[in-house]
C-alpha cells in the first residue's frame, strides 16, 4: 500500500506539473495576444494624434505643431516596426503587415505633401490637401487593416483559451481520478489534490470574467471612436460651406470694385479718344483719371495679395504715435462722425519694425470692429506704449521688449464662447453680409508674422480692448541722435543693351517699347530656356530684365543657370507676383513690381546697374 500510495501520489504530482506547464504555456501565448492588440490600438491613436497635429498645423502655421505631427508620425513608424516584430512568428499575420506598412508609407506621403505646402507659405492648397486627404483610402486602408490583425488576433486569444480550458479540465478530471484513489490510501493526498482542483477552477473562471470585461470596454471604445469620427466629419462639412460662403461674399466685392476701376479706366481712354484732335487738355485730364483708377486697381491688387500673405513684407522702422497720428483723418473717415477716437502717445521713442501698409490695416480693422461693436456711436481710445514682457507672460511671447498698440472701444464686449474663438478663419458674429471672418485672423497672422502677440480684454456689457504686442525695433536710432541720410547711389546709364525675358507677348512688346522709349536697345526673349543662347550671340547684353513666374523655367531658375557663365551682366528682376518664401531666390538683384511707370523702370535700371558685380571680360583682360 505504501508503494502505491507513492506511485499514486507521484502520478498526480506529474498529471499537476503538466496542466501547470500547459496553463502557464496558455497564458505566454494569450499575453503575447494581448501584446499585439495593444500595441495595435497604440498605432491607431498615435496615428490619429499626428493627423490632428497637422490639422492644427495647417489651420495656425505654428511650426512648434508641425515638429509635434513629425514627432508622432515618427513614433507611429516606429510602434509598426515594434508590431511586426512581435508577429514575426504568425505567418498568417505577416501579410497583413505588410498591408498595413504599405497604407502608412502612402498616408505619410499624402501627409508631408501638405506639410510641405505650410513650409512654403501655401496655406490655400494645404487646407485643401488636407481635407482631401482625410477622405483619402490608405487612411481606411489602415484602420481596416489594424481591425483585421486585432480581430485575428481575438480569435486566436479565443482558440487558445478553449485549449488552456480544456487542458485544465482533461488534469482536473485524471487529478479527481488519483485523488479518488489516494483517498484509500492517503487521506492528506486526498485533500491536497482537491484543493489543487478547486485553485485550478477559481482561475479559470477569474479569466473568462475578465476577458469578458476587457471585450465589453474594447466595444464601448469603439462605439466612442465612431461617433466621435461622426462628429468631427460634419464638424467639417458645415466649416468648408461657411468657408464657401466667405469666399463667395469677399469674390463679389472684388468684382464689385475691380468693375468701378475698369469703368474709370475705360471711361477715361474713351473720352480722351474722343477729346485727342480738339483738346489737348481735357484729353490729358482724362488720360489723368484713367491712370489713376489703374493705380488705384494695382493697389487693390497688393492689398489681395498682403491679405493672402503672397505678396512680400516691406518693413520699415515706425514711430507707433507717429503713425497713428497719421491716420487719425482715414479714421474719421472711416467710421464716421458719431465715433470720437481719442489718442495717447506713451512709447517715447520707442519703434516697432514692420510693414507700414499691413499695420495701418490692422488698426483700420479693429477700428471698425469697435465701431460696430458700438453701433456707430461712442469713444474709441488708441493708445501706444512700451512694455517689458517674460517668456510666456502674453501667450508664447519670448522674453524682452515689446512696443504695444492698444484699441479699448465703449461697446457690447464679448462672451466667453465668441473671446475663444475670435481668431478662427471665417469666424463672425456679424450679419450675413457685413463681415466674412478674416480681420481678426489676418491681424493674428500679422501679429506672429512678427514675432509679436495679441491680447483680447473683454466683458458682455463693458467693452473690449484689443492689444497688439510687437516686439521693440532695437536697431532703430533713439531720438537724441543725428539721422544722416545718405543719398542712394544713382547711376543715370546712356544707352543699354538690354535682354528682355518675357513669355507674355503683350507684356514683352510694351517692356521693350518702354526701353526704346527711354533710348535704350531691347532684345526680346519670349522664352526662358533661349536666354543662354541669346547672350552667347549678343555679347555686349549689359542688363538682363526677367520675368519671374514663366513656364518651363521661372526667372531664378533661369538667371541660376546663366548666371556663373555671364557675372558681368546686371540682373532686374519684374513680377507681379512675389511670395515672401520666394524672396530669397532674388539674391541681390533688384526687383521691379507690376505694374510701373517709366519714370519707375527708368529708376529701377539705374539701382540694377549700380550694384557692384565683375567687370566684362574685355575689361578684365586690359588690366
Amino acid at each position: 500500500m505504501a508503494v502505491l500510495g507513492a506511485a499514486v501520489l507521484v502520478a498526480l504530482i506529474l498529471t499537476l506539473g503538466n496542466a501547470n506547464a500547459q496553463r502557464d504555456r496558455a497564458l505566454a501565448q494569450q499575453k503575447h495576444s494581448y501584446d499585439v492588440m495593444i500595441l495595435a490600438r497604440t498605432l491607431s491613436g498615435t496615428i490619429a494624434r499626428a493627423e490632428a497635429s497637422l490639422g492644427r498645423y495647417v489651420i495656425s502655421t505654428d511650426r512648434n505643431l508641425g515638429q509635434l505631427y513629425y514627432d508622432q508620425w515618427r513614433l507611429a513608424k516606429s510602434q509598426l516596426d515594434r508590431l511586426d516584430q512581435i508577429t514575426n512568428d504568425n505567418a498568417e499575420q505577416q501579410p497583413r503587415i505588410d498591408q498595413l506598412r504599405r497604407a502608412f508609407e502612402e498616408r505619410g506621403d499624402q501627409l508631408s505633401l501638405t506639410a510641405l505646402n505650410i513650409n512654403y507659405g501655401q496655406n490655400p492648397q494645404a487646407l485643401s490637401r488636407y481635407y482631401k486627404a482625410r477622405q483619402g483610402p490608405a487612411l481606411a486602408a489602415i484602420d481596416g487593416t489594424l481591425n483585421d490583425i486585432i480581430a485575428r488576433e481575438r480569435k486566436l486569444l479565443d482558440e487558445r483559451a478553449a485549449n488552456a480550458a480544456r487542458t485544465v479540465d482533461r488534469s482536473s478530471r485524471i487529478a479527481g481520478i488519483l485523488s479518488t484513489a489516494g483517498l484509500l490510501i492517503v487521506l492528506g493526498a486526498i485533500a491536497m489534490g482537491w484543493l489543487t482542483i478547486e485553485a485550478v477552477g477559481q482561475r479559470a473562471i477569474a479569466r473568462a470574467e475578465a476577458e469578458a470585461a476587457r471585450e465589453r470596454a474594447e466595444e464601448l471604445a469603439t462605439a466612442v471612436t465612431a461617433a466621435t469620427d461622426e462628429l468631427r466629419a460634419q464638424e467639417a462639412k458645415l466649416r468648408q460651406v461657411q468657408k464657401m460662403d466667405a469666399v463667395g461674399k469677399l469674390t463679389g466685392g472684388i468684382a464689385h470694385d475691380f468693375n468701378n476701376m475698369l469703368a474709370v479706366v475705360l471711361g477715361g481712354l474713351e473720352l480722351a479718344r474722343r477729346s485727342v484732335d480738339n483738346d489737348p487738355a481735357v484729353t490729358a485730364r482724362h488720360i489723368d483719371n484713367a491712370t489713376d483708377g489703374a493705380n488705384r486697381a494695382a493697389a487693390l491688387t497688393r492689398r489681395l495679395l498682403a491679405f493672402s500673405r503672397e505678396d512680400s513684407l516691406r518693413p520699415e522702422s515706425i514711430a507707433p504715435g507717429s503713425l497713428v497720428d497719421g491716420m487719425t483723418d482715414l479714421l474719421d473717415r472711416t467710421l464716421g462722425d458719431a465715433i470720437t477716437v481719442e489718442t495717447v502717445d506713451e512709447a517715447g521713442d520707442w519703434r516697432v519694425r514692420a510693414d507700414r501698409v499691413q499695420l495701418e490695416n490692422a488698426i483700420l480693422n479693429l477700428a471698425v470692429n469697435a465701431r460696430d461693436a458700438m453701433n456707430g456711436r461712442g469713444c474709441l481710445h488708441i493708445a501706444t506704449g512700451a512694455a517689458t514682457l517674460g517668456a510666456g507672460q502674453i501667450g508664447h511671447s519670448r522674453a524682452g521688449d515689446y512696443v504695444t498698440i492698444a484699441l479699448a472701444d465703449e461697446g457690447c464686449g464679448m462672451t466667453p464662447e465668441v473671446r475663444e474663438r475670435v481668431f478662427e478663419p471665417f469666424f463672425t458674429t456679424k450679419e450675413a453680409g457685413k463681415g466674412t471672418g478674416l480681420g481678426l485672423s489676418q491681424i493674428f497672422a500679422l501679429a506672429r508674422q512678427l514675432g509679436g502677440e495679441i491680447a483680447i480684454d473683454t466683458a458682455v456689457g463693458r467693452g473690449t480692448t484689443v492689444t497688439l504686442y510687437l516686439p521693440r525695433d532695437l536697431e532703430a536710432r533713439t531720438a537724441g541722435e543725428v539721422l544722416e541720410i545718405a543719398a542712394p547711389a544713382t547711376v543715370t546709364p546712356g544707352s543699354l543693351e538690354i535682354l528682355v525675358v518675357e513669355d507674355d507677348p503683350r507684356v514683352l512688346n510694351a517692356t521693350t517699347g518702354a526701353l526704346a522709349e527711354l533710348g535704350h536697345v531691347a532684345i526680346p526673349c519670349g522664352d526662358p530656356m533661349l536666354a543662354g543662347e541669346l547672350l552667347e550671340r549678343h555679347s555686349n547684353i549689359d542688363l538682363i530684365i526677367s520675368d519671374v513666374l514663366m513656364p518651363g523655367r521661372t526667372g531664378p531658375e533661369m538667371i541660376a543657370a546663366v548666371g556663373p557663365l555671364f557675372p558681368h551682366i546686371a540682373v532686374l528682376f519684374v513680377t507681379g507676383f512675389a511670395g515672401e518664401a520666394d524672396a530669397s531666390q532674388f539674391g541681390s538683384h533688384q526687383v521691379l513690381r507690376k505694374p510701373f511707370t517709366l519714370a519707375g523702370l527708368e529708376r529701377a535700371i539705374g539701382e540694377a546697374m549700380a550694384h557692384e558685380r565683375p567687370a566684362p571680360p574685355d575689361r578684365m583682360a586690359a588690366e
